[in-house]
């Protein structure tokens, strides 16, 4: 079986492309990519198949063995894998997420390269302690007690459950694994969150380290990255274009009149490999 790795802004995802393979335990198999068996190393897996709502369908596997609705990296490293690899011709992609929604997906090309790609990451939801089932819509701006401190904390889903806390200091030398694994299974929420640790440095540019439930610290976040900037504009009267910096890139987030999110960035392969028959 064949897969690529890919790398969005911090992410990396393995893809396969399910067109021509088939994945019969899809959970086992992001678990074995994600203990770096054979050096590969993932946040997850994900399956690329057909659809007939789309373009494509996407399935997504956190490195838990967990099925996920989407991480806004792992879309927009879709565009650049469908194109480049000549499933399609087109650069307005759509693709069907795990809930039945549908992603367009708009590739600007150079020379033949798909240099970025701007997700649609649909609508936020402004929740409570369920966000992790995404079945409440009421807005909570929650105190939240971990440790030494008192962060306040804002709950938005878009697409992932996350809960951001806006600091005074430079998150890029904050102690996030202290407070962050704290704040992750802390028990407002019945379920574990993800925690993002923004820094507003204007009204179009944000700071942001994001702690990862069940993972740890990583590079980035597609949705929690949204989410972050979902939140500064919500609470913080930041302008509805946004500049979003994190140790692994700088992605712009703009919310269109209707309320969607839309997530621009680059996205790049790094490896191609082969699985060994039977280990799926």
């Amino acid at each position: 079986m064949r897969f690529t790795k890919m790398e969005g802004c911090g992410n990396d995802y393995i893809y396969i492309n399910c067109f021509e393979e088939q994945v019969k335990h899809p959970e086992r198999l992001a678990v074995r990519m994600s203990e770096r068996h054979f050096g590969v190393g993932a946040d997850g897996i994900v399956l690329i198949l057909p659809s007939e709502k789309a373009d494509f369908r996407m399935r997504m596997f956190n490195n838990d063995g967990s099925e996920a609705e989407m991480c806004g990296n792992a879309v927009r490293c879709i565009g650049k894998y469908v194109y480049e690899r000549g499933l399609t011709e087109k650069t307005a992609v759509t693709l069907e997420t795990m809930n039945g929604s549908i992603k367009i997906l708009q590739l600007f090309v150079e020379n033949g390269v798909v240099e970025e790609v701007e997700a649609d990451m649909g609508t936020p939801i402004f929740a409570g302690p369920q966000i992790p089932t995404m079945s409440q819509k009421m807005e909570v701006v929650e105190p939240l007690e971990a440790a030494d401190r008192t962060f306040l904390c804002h709950c938005v889903s878009v697409g992932n459950p996350h809960c951001v806390i806006f600091l005074e200091e430079d998150p890029f030398v904050f102690p996030v694994g202290k407070y962050g694994k704290i704040l992750e299974s802390h028990p407002f929420f019945p379920n574990r969150v993800n925690v993002e640790f923004a820094q507003i440095v204007d009204k179009n540019h944000i700071r942001m380290r994001v702690w990862e439930r069940g993972t740890g610290e990583t590079l980035a976040c597609g949705t929690g990255i949204s989410a972050t900037a979902v939140a500064a504009m919500r609470w913080k009267d930041c302008d509805a274009t946004l500049q979003v910096q994190m140790p692994g890139g700088t992605l712009q987030i703009h919310q269109r009149e209707d309320g969607h999110i839309m997530m621009k960035g680059p996205a790049a392969f790094s490896f191609d490999g082969v699985w060994l028959k039977g280990e799926e």
